[in-house]
């Protein structure tokens, strides 16, 4: 089995932007929001170029200080990008709300985890901690961003608060749960694919899966949960 995984020439690399460039067309083509499109794909571009350094000179370095630093920035932009979609004044309101439903959920999910079922030596190893870190933070973004969205929404419907959390809550799991439904069948998720693709068994890859798996699932259940119950109007 191969011990090491590929790397792409950069030259290779430039062919996948291929298609990518076919469907910049398509949005000039039809008139849509091309800056936008564009925007995106820019932006992820440099994001990953930049990460890609960053990350190499976090992983070489040995100070727990700056991984718990960079953990607290991901818990930082995840919480106000998950209220991206609610009103400006109502957005500052919340935002101390989500850092703590996402530091509650997404922190007791990784540090049990990372220190009782990995068992990290040292615990702050960074080369799990902050994977697994983006793993936990950007899934609790997501769920709390769409329990926003529903329960505002909800909530302007004059649905009592009992019954638009209920309803919020609901919606905010049914991306997380349908994908515990199709996870190994209808795909294999960033964890286990790496990990085969760098040669690791996929038994070993199936485990490591299944942890992340139920860490995503935990932490997005208790931080969604915190955050709806945090925001009950006060009487």
């Amino acid at each position: 089995m191969q011990t090491s995984i590929q790397t792409i020439p950069l030259n290779n690399l430039a062919l996948a932007f291929i298609p990518v460039l076919a469907v910049l067309w398509l949005f000039v083509k039809w008139r849509l929001n091309t800056i936008q499109a564009l925007h995106a794909v820019l932006r992820m571009l440099t994001q990953l170029l930049l990460i890609g350094y960053f990350l190499n000179y976090i992983f070489t370095s040995e100070s727990a200080y700056l991984i718990l630093a960079t953990l607290m920035l991901m818990v930082l932009c995840s919480s106000w990008i998950a209220i991206g979609n609610i009103d400006k004044i109502q957005r500052w309101q919340l935002y101390k709300t989500v850092v703590i439903s996402i530091l509650i959920g997404g922190s007791i999910m990784l540090a049990l985890m990372t220190q009782a079922v990995i068992q990290l030596d040292p615990w702050y190893e960074p080369h799990y901690m902050i994977p697994l870190g983006g793993m936990v933070f950007a899934n609790i973004m997501t769920n709390i961003s769409l329990a926003a969205e529903r329960f505002y929404v909800e909530f302007q419907r004059d649905e009592n608060y009992i019954s638009a959390r209920n309803i919020a809550f609901n919606t905010a799991m049914i991306p997380v749960i349908n994908s515990l439904f199709a996870v190994g069948l209808v795909s294999l998720p960033g964890m286990m694919t790496g990990q085969i693709l760098s040669g690791t068994s996929p038994f070993i890859a199936a485990r490591y899966q299944i942890m992340v798996m139920c860490m995503i699932f935990a932490s997005s259940g208790i931080s969604t949960a915190c955050f709806l119950m945090l925001i009950k109007p006060k009487k």
